[in-house]
């Protein structure tokens, strides 16, 4: 084990699938060095393996991604950045209309093993148009895998699973976590974790909070308030893959804790949060004793000023708050019922 950055995690993913399969190639904005894509992710792997494999584009997400979906139809296995996700929006056709329906449409005959790499999310004050969180998106489109790691060691395992996989992968990197250090195995442990499973980052028996991506590093803090100013010890689960995500874990903890948080740090309303709050209700109405509440974003586009944003989008302070207001219902409900 070495503990490096999520960045240099992510990065080390993509150097080994390079050399383990010759047809993985890439295709982005400024990707080859010496600028290494916007965030560095990319950075000296051009100079590895040359320009052909690492390739340069126009500025134009949907020649990107439809040059992505060509190419892995032919048989190879395409790794596209597009360097937000807001700019998703412009290859919506490319990636929704074709990418996510050729394997159904030509009867399984034709795969896409393309994997489209973005960042975002809110937390740099980088305004309106590039702080969005859109997983809700992406995750409502069947024949679509949308992966987002929270840790080093995922982003390097759940990449590499993305990269293997016959499917169109969206893979969804937190840019407020590209600094963020952890223990990672060393590249002779060639580990790939399984898309569409969760894993449960701190155990607990009062409260399950489930969350996904740069949430995940905030419900852990919450989590160690709680106990240390509460006394609950809630569980902590990472969906690690939004779609397709991991009933059975997060069935299996609520059953456990009787209670449930889910945050995210996208906007609260038609979120993925309420898709996980009905399915529980739906497949373990038997053991809900109190309502599941749910933390998200504000109603509103992300703002530039750092004090607005911090309002807008949701931390520490609004999982602790959702977690209490909770634990006291249920304690009335159980109140009521003596």
């Amino acid at each position: 084990m070495r503990t490096i950055s999520m960045r240099e995690a992510l990065r080390e993913a993509l150097f080994e699938e390079m050399e383990r399969d010759p047809l993985m190639w890439m295709l982005g904005e400024d990707i080859q060095d010496p600028m290494g894509g916007s965030y560095k992710i990319t950075l000296g792997l051009s100079t590895k393996f040359g320009t052909r494999r690492v390739r340069n584009s126009p500025i134009s997400e949907a020649a990107i991604v439809g040059a992505g979906v060509g190419a892995a139809i032919t048989g190879t296995r395409p790794v596209v950045e597009i360097m937000y996700m807001d700019f998703l929006e412009i290859a919506m056709d490319q990636l929704v209309s074709q990418a996510a329906k050729i394997r159904y449409m030509s009867g399984g005959q034709v795969s896409v093993p393309l994997v489209v790499r973005c960042q975002g999310g809110p937390g740099r004050s980088a305004a309106a148009q590039h702080s969005q969180q859109l997983e809700a998106w992406f995750a409502h489109v069947p024949g679509l895998k949308v992966v987002m790691p929270a840790t080093p060691a995922e982003g390097k395992a759940l990449l590499k699973a993305s990269i293997r996989d016959d499917n169109p992968v969206v893979f969804f990197e937190a840019n407020s976590l590209y600094n963020a250090r952890g223990p990672v195995p060393d590249p002779d442990q060639d580990e790939a974790i399984p898309l569409g499973v969760a894993d449960i980052k701190r155990e607990g028996k009062d409260i399950t909070i489930v969350a996904w991506s740069g949430m995940v590093p905030e419900a852990l803090r919450a989590a160690d308030q709680l106990e240390t100013s509460d006394g609950v010890h809630a569980e902590v689960v990472d969906l690690r893959t939004v779609s397709p995500w991991d009933k059975k874990t997060v069935l299996a903890s609520f059953k456990k804790t009787g209670a449930m948080v889910v945050a995210q740090k996208a906007v609260r309303q038609a979120g993925l949060g309420a898709e996980i709050a009905a399915t529980v209700y739906e497949e373990a109405l038997d053991y809900v004793d109190v309502e599941i509440a749910r933390v998200g974003a504000k109603f509103a586009p992300t703002p530039f000023a750092p004090e607005l944003e911090r309002y807008v989008v949701p931390g520490v302070d609004d999982i602790v708050n959702a977690v209490r207001t909770t634990m006291e219902r249920g304690r009335r409900v159980v109140a009521a019922s003596l």
